[in-house]
């Protein structure tokens, strides 16, 4: 008999632990979904500073972009999180994408200051970047479409070390409109959706 509730307690906190995890997963894809504002805002801004570099090129371009790409964010961001709770799973995903955001936005700016750099290992280093970054998010959150964003960085990063610099703009230039702009499209009409569903809850409820 003992055995036997023993047996049923393990199996309820089992039950009750994967239902945690799930609702953590659940929460890191809502919090992912409300910034995926970022993916295109920096998408858009890689275009810019790419095209800027056609046209007129030189080496305050890209930092110029860059920073104010990052202004842009931080005050768009200071704004949301008034409204949004601060969880523990949201922390875990900001965390990925600021130590990337610092990283690169530190790697962008010294390059374009200096000057110093080949345009296939910058497209290498930044496509491995994202592509660990994308894949560490869509892992912990279980998100197929994410992790198709990381295979996409991956296969621009390995572009650019095989390829010439023209096969590596157009790996670059794809990888960002499907991984930045795409995927991040698609992620604000999945917030959307679930933000109009949930209007929907609180109406009927009422």
């Amino acid at each position: 008999m003992k055995e036997t509730l023993h047996q049923a307690d393990s199996k309820g906190e089992l039950n009750d632990r994967l239902s945690l995890i799930e609702s953590m997963i659940s929460e890191g894809r809502r919090t992912t979904e409300s910034w995926s504002w970022t993916f295109v805002l920096w998408g858009v801004a890689y275009f810019v500073a790419i095209s800027w570099s056609a046209f007129a090129p030189g080496q305050f371009v890209w930092p110029v972009t860059m920073i104010a790409a990052a202004i842009l964010t931080g005050i768009i961001a200071a704004r949301k999180k008034r409204t949004q709770p601060n969880t523990t799973t949201g922390r875990a995903m900001s965390a990925i994408w600021l130590c990337m955001g610092i990283s690169m936005f530190t790697l962008l700016v010294s390059l374009g200051m200096t000057g110093r750099y080949n345009f296939n290992l910058f497209v290498a280093i930044i496509g491995a970047m994202l592509g660990t970054s994308n894949a560490t998010s869509s892992i912990i959150l279980k998100w197929k479409q994410q992790f198709a964003c990381a295979v996409v960085w991956w296969l621009a990063s390995v572009a650019a070390c095989f390829g010439n610099e023209q096969q590596c703009m157009i790996a670059f230039l794809v990888a960002i409109f499907l991984c930045q702009i795409v995927f991040g499209i698609y992620a604000m009409m999945a917030e959307a959706k679930r933000q109009k569903r949930f209007a929907q809850k609180g109406g009927s409820h009422a």
